[in-house]
């Protein structure tokens, strides 16, 4: 028994020296793991309160974009956009917003919200949706160049929408009276376009055949 006593007692005493020596680090792990843990939750959490908060204006800010309420579709788009915006309700918001402006001739404003769009929505769709209808806005304006960069941003970076960006720089290229140029973009919208997409197609193959190709 007193053996016994003697081993368990030289065990608690290298536990001591042990945890005298390591035992400050040991406690720093631990509540950097803790924080760290707390950290993650805290966000997720907040992340989740932020997501159901900005759900809950943008639904108003659909019924006021049904309603064709101008005045409300810009105050709750900018509240959503300046207090979340983070969340995929703020790009959203944006490109109705873009939508209200321009319906309201309001053109300068509409691009602004695109551009917000281009640079701060979280997916790759918003920030394309955002690129191809400034691209629009862009050669209405003449602006050849600004809407051939957009294009070619377009059609370099994405394939969902690959017809769509290509379409917009034979348009583009028809402005310029850049024939052939065109004739190659609109090959290319032709042939990314979905096969069952076929009023899009015939619509892309008119623009073909007026510029003289063979259908």
């Amino acid at each position: 028994m007193a053996a016994y006593d003697l081993e368990e007692q030289e065990q608690i005493d290298e536990l001591k020296a042990y945890w005298k020596q390591y035992g400050n680090l040991i406690m720093s792990i631990v509540i950097a793991v803790l924080f760290a843990f707390s950290a993650v939750q805290g966000w997720n959490w907040y992340q989740r309160k932020q997501a159901a908060e900005a759900s809950n204006y943008f639904v108003q800010l659909q019924k006021a974009q049904a309603s064709k309420d101008l005045k409300q579709v810009k105050g709750l788009s900018g509240s959503i956009i300046e207090q979340y915006p983070r969340t995929y309700y703020a790009a959203m918001a944006a490109l109705i917003a873009a939508k209200a402006y321009y319906d309201a001739n309001d053109v300068k404003s509409a691009k602004a919200q695109f551009e917000w769009a281009m640079e701060h929505a979280k997916t790759d769709e918003f920030r394309d949706i955002a690129r191809l209808r400034l691209g629009y806005i862009l050669l209405d304006e003449k602006d050849y160049d600004g809407a051939l960069k957009l294009a070619d941003e377009g059609v370099k970076t994405n394939t969902a929408y690959l017809a769509r960006f290509s379409d917009l720089k034979g348009d583009v290229l028809v402005a310029q009276n850049k024939t052939a140029d065109a004739k190659t973009a609109y090959q290319a919208a032709l042939n990314a376009i979905d096969s069952k997409d076929t009023d899009y197609k015939n619509f892309v193959q008119q623009k073909l055949d007026s510029l003289g190709a063979a259908s």
